[in-house]
């Protein structure tokens, strides 16, 4: 597995302090998230997932928790938008350039609006797709949300 992607030469070009960390990714899995942080013995709360949506008909990213589910309408709310959706995985693949389940809000071939859960800012680190099925960086939550331009707010769904 390479250690290099687009998502941690992103890091490094915006001079973030981030490790990598791989694990063995199962693409069985019922829930890809929960599967990295098991792998990876952390917290689900702490193993960030990327959700790919249409924002009004736009992409956009939204970076939950791996045991949460996202409520759409926090999240349009969050970026200024009416309705949001989740994004075929195949539209997901091609806005993004990776592959689902190794989809990385870092690196995407063009910037899209993102959301990121606010308590995920908490932690004192998290771990967010590298850019490969399974491959995490591990960074803090509010280094990943400045480089992202993200909107912190509460995405998860009651």
């Amino acid at each position: 597995m390479a250690k290099a992607t687009r998502a941690t030469a992103a890091l490094e070009k915006a001079g973030a302090a981030f490790t990598v960390h791989s694990y063995d990714y199962d693409p069985g899995a019922d829930r890809i998230g929960m599967q990295a942080a098991e792998a990876l013995g952390e917290p689900p709360r702490r193993v960030l997932k990327t959700l790919m949506v249409l924002l009004d008909g736009k992409p956009a990213c939204a970076i939950i928790p791996s045991d949460a589910q996202v409520a759409m309408k926090k999240l349009a709310a969050a970026l200024g938008g009416k309705a949001a959706e989740m994004m075929k995985p195949a539209d997901a693949e091609r806005v993004t350039g990776f592959k689902v389940g190794g989809i990385s809000p870092f690196g995407q071939m063009r910037k899209v609006p993102v959301a990121i859960e606010a308590t995920a800012l908490g932690e004192p680190y998290v771990f967010i797709n590298g850019g490969q099925r399974g491959l995490q960086v591990r960074l803090g939550p509010k280094d990943a949300a400045r480089i992202l331009d993200a909107a912190a707010a509460s995405l998860i769904a009651d």
